[in-house]
């Protein structure tokens, strides 16, 4: 099915003040009856996507949009239709939320979906809605060990949730027993753990998975194992392996100067959006990154962003 056949459609995860997004259901003169999904509908002939977004959760559930930002884009062939979804995070809106076309609705969490049946394309939004915004990448070779772990004790207090172990220079006994501590740490806050190149390493320390290196990525001929994979990019090629791959999520830079980066060449925003547009995985924006940037990020279609210096400490994370 080409693209140009495809029907384009629109898709809204809606948050409320708890953090929950909203799940509606579809009604009963329409196509997969009863099956609850992410509100939206069809994008009209020359309609930007953002303004049938609007429109169609205003028409659907009564509600304006005031806040949303560009996220993932997944295409998926039903039996009926091949259809493109672009999703859209909706963090503010406005009005009173009522079902017009007799649809019910619930407020949903990622770790307790007390509904059913889901439209089978939302399995891989339920997956990325697990991510948090913030991704947090270790320099404890740059701060000193002890100094580290105390810093990743008060970004873990301050909301960090997912943390890459990235010591290129420490050696193998060394990079075992740090995983370990850093993970006995995380365990308690209920964050993740993954290990930047080492499958082995990340076992040993019992890890949540492994996050691959744009030269790891290449050369992979499948999917590493484990419960997350993430994967570095810097370009539309190494964008489109981690989608061939089915890597849960990548990071892309250097978005601006850093020093861990010094004289590789800078995308900048609009290069980090023109590369992300259309793009079906989560993606954080990497390079200088600071909390303050998550906004930027949002516009540019990201799922987060990715730090370094950032991380440890810094302002509160989420």
């Amino acid at each position: 099915m080409t693209a140009t056949r495809r029907v384009e459609v629109v898709a809204a995860v809606v948050f409320n003040e708890r953090g929950e997004f909203l799940l509606a259901q579809r009604p009963a003169d329409k196509v997969y009856a009863g099956y609850w999904e992410f509100p939206g509908g069809k994008v009209e002939p020359g309609e930007p996507a953002a303004a049938a977004l609007k429109r169609e959760l205003d028409e659907e559930l009564g509600i304006d949009v005031v806040t949303a930002y560009p996220w993932l884009t997944r295409d998926y062939d039903y039996d009926h239709a091949a259809v493109r979804l672009r999703f859209f995070r909706v963090l503010k809106w406005s009005g009173e939320l009522r079902g017009r076309e007799r649809q019910q609705f619930a407020w949903q969490s990622v770790r307790n979906i007390t509904v059913a049946p889901l439209l089978p394309a939302n399995g891989p939004i339920l997956r990325a809605l697990e991510l948090p915004f913030t991704y947090g990448i270790t320099c404890a070779g740059e701060l000193g060990r002890e100094l580290f772990m105390s810093r990743l004790e008060q970004s873990l207090s301050n909301g960090l949730r997912l943390i890459q172990v990235r010591e290129k220079n420490f050696a193998a006994d060394q990079l075992r027993s740090f995983t370990a501590e850093v993970v006995a740490a995380s365990r308690r806050h209920g964050a993740r753990v993954l290990v930047n190149g080492g499958a082995a390493i990340a076992a040993s320390a019992h890890a949540d998975g492994v996050h691959l290196t744009a030269s790891q990525l290449m050369q992979a001929g499948r999917r590493p194992g484990g419960d997350w994979c993430g994967a570095s990019c810097h370009d539309a090629a190494e964008l489109a392996r981690a989608r061939e791959l089915g890597i849960d999520f990548v990071v892309l830079g250097p978005v601006r100067e850093t020093p861990g980066h010094a004289g590789a060449k800078i995308m900048g925003w609009d290069e980090c959006a023109r590369l992300i547009r259309d793009y079906p995985l989560p993606v954080y924006a990497l390079g200088g990154m600071r909390a303050v940037d998550l906004d930027q990020a949002w516009r540019c279609g990201a799922h987060g962003v990715g730090m370094v210096r950032g991380a440890w400490p810094g302002e509160k994370l989420g």
